[in-house]
């Protein structure tokens, strides 16, 4: 299976949860047990406007490969029908590419890589 190949979308839609399932373990291993300050905590990160700050910050930060930056363009370039009434459509756009990275390296195997751009986003 050629990666690249996918649709944006579909990496996105695996990124989504890849991505929560790392800023939920973040958190309660933080020692935040709390459900409602669990949910109030992961807004930080997993929202499309915090979604789009973060890939910002890691484009400025040069942290990304330019195999990465390419997807996150096509990501990002990628036809939606839709998004949420909370944000405008160029946030959602950006926080669909950053999406779309998590599900990219999943489907790649490279934990290595989705982990040190993990510790990148949450150096406290």
């Amino acid at each position: 299976m050629n990666v690249l190949e996918i649709n944006c979308l579909a990496l996105a839609y695996l990124g989504d949860s890849i991505y929560e399932s790392y800023i939920r373990e973040y958190l309660i291993k933080k020692g935040i047990s709390h459900v409602k300050d669990l949910q109030e905590l992961s807004l930080n990160y997993v929202t499309a406007k915090s979604q789009a700050r973060i890939l910002k910050e890691l484009l400025t930060k040069k942290v990304l490969t330019s195999s990465e930056i390419d997807l996150i363009k096509r990501a990002r370039n990628t036809k939606v029908n839709s998004h949420p009434k909370n944000c405008d459509i160029i946030t959602y756009h950006e926080a669909t590419a950053f999406e779309a990275l998590f599900g990219y390296l999943k489907l790649k195997n490279d934990r290595e890589r989705l982990e040190e751009i993990i510790n990148q986003i949450l150096i406290d």
